[in-house]
């Protein structure tokens, strides 16, 4: 891409070669060494544990990040939640993709069903007979083949079955169709990845995990794949040997929620993954006693996990509004024109609010990778 059509401002937050303190605000900010070495530390967990590599890429929803990851981090290919998201993935050369959820509306599957049969590798997730047959009419249509994977409720009770008949009747179903093929389980229990205390996440892995094994053990014969895992429990799910592909996602960035997660000081090869992504602010104001203002707030970062942390600072981020946040600063540490790094609360929809990464080394900007799939939502 030809970043020098662009203005600094109104097009772009920043230019190659610019240094940090130039960079307009508020952008999203990924400190490149910190990023890569994040990318290579799960590239290394994979081979040592024996699992495949497929990142959920509605995280960053970024090309050049899934590429990145494809490339040196050991993915084999990626997650996404949408149709658009595949869309725009699939259109950038990505060949093996895998949507994690439900694609019921008839247009949808129409898309989703054009996407594989440009030389894409598309795989969905199905819960009920009338999708699978959906899926199948508009497959033949494309002469395309969907892989699907059963979603199984290992605990999450948002989407999927747990109930072994009817996953069998689901499979039956399966067998009959041309151009659907059955390549395993979704099984992904997001409420665990979030629990604070180890070893209450740690219980309700190994409960998760048993519901698993189970399902495994039942339905051997089909050779199934079983995929999910987050970032919150990753080496806890793997431990337990059950899965087979893992979906992490938010390691590459990382989060104030996630870097909160308590570590078991027992376990000496968790690993430390550390934040690389960050809200880059601006001091506009001090005139109120003991309270830096800057220029990032709610239309900069999502609060749905909580506040944002003060990077590198003792200071504690305590309230936004539309385009305020408001620092607490007892000492009067920050001066106006300041820039604060700001390590927002969840990292996914964050990255949906900017146009633009700003990639950074050392201060210095690098390179801008644009945020591919920003509101990519349908």
């Amino acid at each position: 891409m030809n970043l020098e059509q662009f203005e600094v401002g109104y097009n772009i937050p920043a230019k190659i070669g610019m240094d940090i303190k130039d960079v307009q605000t508020p952008s999203l900010i990924i400190d490149f060494n910190t990023f890569e070495d994040n990318v290579l530390k799960m590239k290394e967990f994979i081979s040592n544990n024996n699992v495949k590599l497929r990142p959920h890429a509605k995280m960053h929803k970024s090309v050049d990040v899934a590429n990145y990851q494809i490339n040196f981090g050991g993915a084999h290919g990626i997650c996404c939640q949408k149709v658009s998201e595949a869309e725009v993935f699939a259109r950038s050369g990505i060949k093996d993709i895998l949507i994690t959820n439900q694609i019921t509306d008839i247009l949808k599957i129409q898309r989703l069903t054009k996407i594989a049969a440009n030389n894409c590798t598309l795989s969905c997730c199905v819960d009920s007979i009338e999708n699978i047959i959906n899926i199948q009419n508009s497959a033949f249509q494309n002469n395309s083949i969907i892989n699907v994977y059963i979603e199984y409720d290992c605990g999450a009770k948002r989407c999927g079955l747990d109930s072994f008949k009817e996953i069998q009747s689901l499979l039956d179903l399966i067998k009959t169709m041309s151009n659907i093929k059955f390549v395993g389980f979704q099984a992904y229990n997001g409420s665990i990845q979030h629990i604070e205390d180890f070893d209450l996440r740690k219980k309700n892995v190994q409960e998760t995990c048993e519901k698993i094994k189970s399902l495994k053990s039942n339905f051997k014969k089909y050779s199934p794949i079983i995929t999910g895992v987050g970032t919150g429990c990753f080496d806890l799910e793997v431990k337990e040997n059950v899965y087979d592909e893992i979906q992490v996602g938010s390691y590459a960035f990382m989060d104030a929620h996630y870097s909160s997660l308590k570590k078991d000081s027992r376990v000496n090869n968790t690993i430390n993954f550390k934040n690389a992504l960050f809200v880059l602010s601006n001091v506009m104001s001090t005139a109120v006693k003991k309270q830096a203002v800057v220029d990032a707030g709610l239309k900069s970062m999502s609060v749905d996990s909580g506040l944002p942390t003060v990077f590198n600072y003792d200071l504690h981020y305590v309230n936004c509004s539309d385009e305020h946040g408001v620092i607490e600063d007892l000492d009067n540490l920050l001066k106006v024109n300041d820039k604060v790094f700001l390590v927002p609360g969840h990292c996914d929809p964050t990255c949906n609010l900017h146009d633009w990464y700003v990639v950074i080394k050392d201060n210095v900007v690098q390179n801008l990778w644009p945020v591919s799939a920003r509101g990519f939502s349908y």
